[in-house]
């Protein structure tokens, strides 16, 4: 195994994924799995790049910690030589958050420093300009990021954010230095006093010279998009070929549980011409709504396409954190999840299509899979995901995808996409 990553959520691990699966213009793709927590017995000797998913974005920092050095423990025993620890692209954290202490606490364990933060994903209008990251063109606080149930983003400063989190200074490589090219941006990176740098990034071009630039780097750390420069640092790579996704004909369901705008839009698009069930948040907290009731609705319209949803409006999630608690609502709807995702499968749904990253990683714990091979791409960021049983699934981040996504990764998964 060449590289290795610690991913802190399922959704954000099937992006980095199919990032290295698919590879970048003259550089092939790797063999990629992603591993539904820390395995317990070896890779495949096929596995060029392997993905550990967490369940970690929104723990207490001591368990991601924890949990975050077990993964890399396990991902150098099989002999990667570089490691990435991939978060959100919209830095998806608090100033309590994890993802300093994680950073910090790898490059610790890893003797490295001038480590580079890079959430960029241009291809998604995700940006970093001296040190301010932008959705399109918007800064983050101002891009509907702020009103996250769990993480709102409040200040698009990642420099200001992470010194909530990590003590010491948190170095900057501005975009002038980047244009510059692989040899400024490693000088500056050497040249800094901080353990963690924020690294500009506005496009593509901008990834590969930093990918050229951590050529060697024992840890980078970023989003999806950091991945884009760094298979072609490795000759040998692409040797095995990318896999390929198997396809079936099984009933499919869909399950959103994100809050994001896009999701919503998503949702109520696909309303249009497909079953959708709205699930009522408070009836499940007062327990008169539950598996059977969203399970059955799900299994009797096997064939179109039927969509079960906890999505709401930033109002409307609001109002029930306030009444339940924040920490009780989420846990409560992730077990919920979970269930019926485990009911569908034992029914003999075979194309399940989950949106929210809370939400993926309820489902694909509850489905206990193990590991899954990356297949084609429905959308940036999102591929095809095949269970060794034969269980398709797309693992979709909540403003990832046009707003014909989940129709189309049920056509994709039949091979008629």
């Amino acid at each position: 195994m060449l590289i290795g990553v610690i991913a802190d959520d399922f959704t954000g691990a099937s992006d980095i994924a199919n990032t290295l699966a698919k590879g970048h213009e003259d550089s092939a793709g790797l063999r990629v799995v992603q591993y539904l927590g820390i395995p317990d017995r070896p890779a495949d000797s096929g596995v060029e790049a392997g993905v550990v998913s967490l369940k970690s974005r929104s723990t207490p920092v001591a368990e991601a910690v924890r949990e975050s050095l077990a993964a890399l423990d396990w991902l150098l025993a099989q002999g990667c030589r570089q490691i990435v620890f991939k978060y959100c692209s919209t830095f998806d954290s608090t100033p309590e958050g994890n993802i300093g202490p994680v950073a910090q606490a790898l490059a610790e364990r890893l003797g490295a420093s001038g480590v580079v933060v890079c959430p960029a994903f241009p291809t998604m209008g995700r940006t970093i300009y001296q040190g301010h990251l932008f959705v399109n063109d918007r800064l983050l606080s101002e891009s509907g990021m702020q009103d996250h149930p769990l993480t709102p983003m409040t200040d698009p400063d990642i420099r200001r954010w992470l010194s909530h989190q990590v003590p010491g200074p948190v170095g900057l490589v501005p975009a002038p230095v980047v244009r510059q090219g692989a040899d400024a941006i490693r000088q500056a990176l050497a040249d800094s006093d901080a353990t963690l740098v924020v690294v500009d990034a506005i496009d593509d071009c901008d990834l590969m010279r930093i990918g050229r630039a951590v050529a060697g780097a024992r840890l980078v750390t970023g989003g999806s998009g950091i991945a884009l420069g760094l298979a072609r640092n490795f000759p040998a790579a692409g040797r095995f070929g990318a896999a390929t996704a198997r396809t079936n004909d099984a009933p499919g369901a869909i399950l959103a549980g994100s809050c994001s705008g896009m999701t919503r839009r998503q949702i109520e698009a696909h309303g249009r011409d497909h079953p959708v069930l709205e699930i009522d948040v408070e009836a499940v907290m007062q327990d008169r709504l539950g598996v059977d009731e969203i399970a059955a609705f799900l299994l009797d319209r096997p064939d179109r396409a039927p969509l079960a949803f906890s999505s709401g409006h930033p109002g409307q999630v609001a109002a029930m954190q306030a009444r339940y608690g924040r920490e009780a609502v989420a846990g409560r709807l992730d077990a919920l999840f979970g269930d019926v995702a485990r009911r569908l499968v034992a029914s003999g749904v075979g194309r399940l299509v989950v949106a929210g990253g809370e939400t993926s990683g309820a489902v694909v714990s509850a489905l206990d899979l193990g590991a899954l091979e990356i297949g084609p791409e429905i959308a940036p960021g999102v591929p095809v995901l095949t269970s060794a049983e034969g269980l398709a699934l797309a693992l979709k981040s909540g403003n990832f995808g046009d707003e014909d996504f989940f129709i189309r990764a049920l056509d994709m998964m039949r091979g008629k996409a």
